[in-house]
Order: C-alpha cells, then sequence, then structure tokens
C-alpha cells in the first residue's frame, strides 16, 4: 500500500491517476473530506497520521507549501519550515513507527540554487546552496529525514525536480504556453541559456520505480526530461504544439536584461534568460531509469490539455 500526501495536487494527481492505471493499491490523502480520500486535517506538526498510516509500505510525501512569487506571510521561512519541515518531520516519525519500508520526498531543484553555470549542471552530491525560504525548507526538510532514516532504518529517498509542467500545469508555465500561441515576434533568437524540464509524466514514472527499487534508499536524485532548451527553443516547441510557427528576433541577451532591469524585472528576465540544468548521469546509472516521454511528446501533451481547456 501507497500513501500519497498532496493527492489533490498537480503531480498529486497525475500520480494517483498512472497508480490507478497500473492497477497499484494507494491511499490519498487530503485535508478535507472528499470522496475516495482519507481527510487529514491540518499537515503540521501535530498531525495525527495513525489511520492514513495502517497497513502502508512505501510513503510518497507530496504535501508541501509551495514556492510563490508574491509572498504575504510576515516570516516567510517559518510559514515555509511549519508545513514544509516540522509537518514532514513528523509523519516521517510515525511512518517509521507504523513501519513503513521506505518514504519518498518530492523537494525541489531550488536547494542546489537557482542558477547553473554555463556547462555546469547542478548534481545531487553538490554543495547545497538555496537562496530563498522555500528553498531553505526544502533542505532542511532533506536533512531531518535522512536523519530519521539514519535512526530508524526506514528508506528515505529525495526527489529534486526541476520546473514540473503537463496537463493542468499553472503559474508561469501556463502563462508562457498561452502567450506561446501568439502570433507575434519574439526577441530570443540569440538566447544560449539552458534549463532543465521534467514533464509530470516522468516524474511520476520515476517515482514509482524509486517505491520498489533496491538501490534507491537513503539516496538524492535529480530527474529531468534529459533534453535541455533556451528560452527560444522552449517557446518554439511549444509554439509548434499549439499549431504555429514561431518568428525569434536576433536580440542580444544583454540587451534584454539591461532593459529588464531598467523596468524593475530582474527577476523575470533572469527566469527567462539564465540557465538551470540537472544532470541526471548518476540518477540513470544507479536506477537504471530514463524518461519515458520525450520533451516533445510532454510538451505536445500539455498544449492539447490547454487547447481542450480553453475551447
Amino acid at each position: 500500500m501507497i500513501l500519497v500526501t498532496g493527492a489533490t495536487g498537480f503531480v498529486g494527481q497525475a500520480l494517483c491517476a498512472e497508480l490507478s492505471r497500473r492497477k497499484t493499491d494507494y491511499r490519498p490523502v487530503s485535508r478535507a473530506s472528499a470522496p475516495g480520500f482519507v481527510a487529514i486535517g491540518a499537515i503540521d506538526g501535530d498531525t495525527d497520521w495513525s489511520e492514513a498510516l495502517a497497513g502502508v509500505d512505501v510513503v510518497m510525501h507530496l504535501a508541501a507549501r509551495v514556492h510563490v512569487m508574491n509572498e504575504s506571510a510576515a516570516d516567510p521561512l517559518a510559514a515555509f519550515r511549519a508545513v514544509n519541515v516540522d509537518a514532514t518531520a513528523n509523519l516521517a516519525r510515525q511512518a517509521a513507527s507504523a513501519g513503513v519500508r521506505r518514504f519518498i520526498f518530492l523537494s525541489s531543484i531550488k536547494v542546489n540554487g537557482e542558477e547553473t553555470a554555463a556547462g555546469k549542471p547542478f548534481r545531487a552530491s553538490d554543495a547545497p546552496h538555496p537562496e530563498d525560504a522555500y528553498g531553505r525548507s526544502k533542505l532542511e526538510a532533506e536533512e531531518a529525514l535522512l536523519a530519521i532514516g539514519a535512526e530508524t532504518g526506514m528508506e528515505v529517498v529525495v526527489i529534486r525536480p526541476p520546473l514540473v509542467y503537463g496537463p493542468g500545469v499553472k503559474a508561469n508555465f501556463a502563462s508562457l504556453m498561452a502567450w506561446a500561441g501568439r502570433p507575434f515576434p519574439w526577441p530570443f533568437g540569440m538566447a544560449r541559456n539552458r534549463r532543465s524540464l521534467v514533464f509530470v509524466g516522468n516524474l511520476v514514472d520515476f517515482m514509482l520505480l524509486c517505491a520498489s527499487h533496491p538501490s534507491v534508499g537513503h539516496r538524492v536524485f535529480l530527474v529531468s526530461d534529459g533534453e535541455d532548451l533556451s528560452i527560444g527553443q522552449l517557446i518554439a516547441k511549444l509554439s509548434l504544439a499549439s499549431g504555429r510557427k514561431a518568428l525569434m528576433l536576433p536580440v542580444p541577451p544583454v540587451l534584454l536584461e539591461g532593459l529588464a532591469a531598467l523596468f524593475g524585472r530582474r527577476a523575470a528576465a533572469q527566469r527567462l534568460l539564465g540557465s538551470l540544468q540537472v544532470d541526471i548521469g548518476e540518477t540513470t546509472a544507479i536506477t537504471g531509469w530514463s524518461p519515458p516521454f520525450s520533451v516533445d511528446e510532454g510538451l505536445a501533451v500539455t498544449a492539447a490539455d490547454a487547447g481542450a481547456k480553453a475551447h
């Protein structure tokens, strides 16, 4: 039996759908009562997980306070710690006491940092360098989990994905996808940055592999689609998936960065023009895993879903 927290979220829904497709026994958890779900109430350092954990062999912990662009909490780090650290450690301790064999934690590449230098992708063995409260809370959760695993013998698996996309994706990727379908030129023809992405179907496939693979315990893994894209390449692929061909203008990235800084949009420019690559060589070497979906396949499914919902 697999316990899935965060089952109503973007990744959680895809994970539960795949578990159902594979006819794997699982128990989805939600904060509020819903048909087919175990209602757990508030998820914090005091949550009682005893009912949800009964008979569970593997926990897949996706529930989290996620990264937000416009933070409203007076103390963001404390708010992230309450859910991402305290609640996670509480669940892990109870899981170990209940006899859970393996605890799979969905972390974030933000534990490694926000940007990579050319030709130097992040690796799982790199020293962590989180730059915001969300990333720090995920690192602290990883550290707490690995300590609990070492103490109790429960196998802990940490997965750090980069940006996850797929049907139902929201936030920045959904906005970019909507703009990519419009017929106007883009100033990214000279962009040479590289960003790693992971299609939700690939992420879910790797998570399910981790539920049973004999060599993944007490390890940290990075995961991606295995094909890194510049912002121009990403928009071109999104446009094609939406039935259009993107026109790219050869504007120097340094000019775009300067204009963005002038208008107070330096962070937005970094997200578009900076690089963030992950090296999944160790992941594939240890597990034998390779992404079952290509970037083109993942983007096509994502764009088709968005188009269907728009009409």
